[in-house]
């Protein structure tokens, strides 16, 4: 195989992969965004931090299951209903993004994310509790 013919073979794979981890499994939203759309009815918050970071704060209503946990996915099943709205969030956005992959791919459908994470959020003036 000619080197050229090579490195085509190898683009395209790339982006058939880069395109398979494209984030059409989930929304991110801005904290304004992700405000408004925990508001509508059928919708759960959840945060995936540690419980320690829960504690710190957290935004009204949220469950908390920490998507480090080996049992992630099982508390997911036990609490979120796979037809309701899945709005999740972590400390700045990769943790809750990457749980909102895991949760596509067990058979969630609407999952929107939080891309700033509460950092995001509480730069946005938006309330936490303790």
């Amino acid at each position: 195989m000619k080197s050229t013919t090579k490195l085509a073979t190898i683009c395209t794979l790339l982006t058939v992969w880069f395109s398979g981890c494209s984030n059409n499994k989930y929304q991110n939203l801005s904290a304004e965004e992700f405000s408004k759309a925990i508001t509508e009815p059928n919708t759960i918050i959840v945060d995936v931090r540690t419980p320690e970071e829960y504690n710190e704060g957290h935004i009204a209503g949220a469950k908390n299951i920490d998507v480090k946990s080996c049992t992630f996915i099982d508390k997911a099943e036990e609490t979120i209903g796979k037809t309701q709205t899945i709005a999740v969030y972590c400390r700045s956005g990769k943790r809750s993004a990457n749980a909102a992959s895991i949760l596509a791919e067990h058979g969630y459908k609407k999952i929107i994310n939080l891309k700033g994470g509460i950092i995001e959020w509480q730069e946005a003036q938006k309330a936490v509790e303790k």
